[in-house]
């Protein structure tokens, strides 16, 4: 994952409220790259889908919107932070069908379904990061 970042926003997410204007903000950074209107779509349901888990899981934390680019690709790499309790384990959470609250478990693996780049760290106690890239054309 090489890439140059042309343009940053730090987002805070402490309570619902923060999750329309934060949506917004995303779309409107994918506008601004030229994105079309369904890889807007993915990412867009990639972003909804991990600040409701940094809330939900995670007690709230920070965003990150970055405009980026790969050579001649430009995207869009959003990374969400949290001081949460952490994944026991990704690996099981990665898996379709897996949840510790009452949903379907398609999150995670759904959102990296939806995006060309994704990375997860995280560590008991400590938290969790979630980094994604939606490129242009991807």
């Amino acid at each position: 994952m090489r890439t140059t970042t042309l343009n940053k926003l730090d987002f805070v997410i402490v309570r619902e409220q923060d999750v329309v204007p934060f949506r917004n903000k995303v779309k409107e950074e994918a506008v601004k790259i030229g994105m079309g209107i369904l890889n807007q779509t993915k990412l867009i349901t990639a972003a909804s889908e991990l600040v409701r888990n940094l809330l939900k899981y995670g007690g709230g934390g920070t965003v990150e919107i970055e405009s980026v680019t790969n050579g001649r690709e430009n995207g869009i790499l959003l990374r969400f932070s949290d001081k949460g309790p952490g994944i026991k384990d990704i690996d099981l959470a990665m898996k379709d069908g897996y949840s510790t609250g009452k949903s379907l478990g398609l999150g995670l693996p759904g959102t990296k379904r939806l995006v060309n780049e994704f990375d997860i760290k995280s560590a008991e106690g400590e938290g969790t990061t979630v980094t994604i890239i939606k490129w242009k054309n991807g």
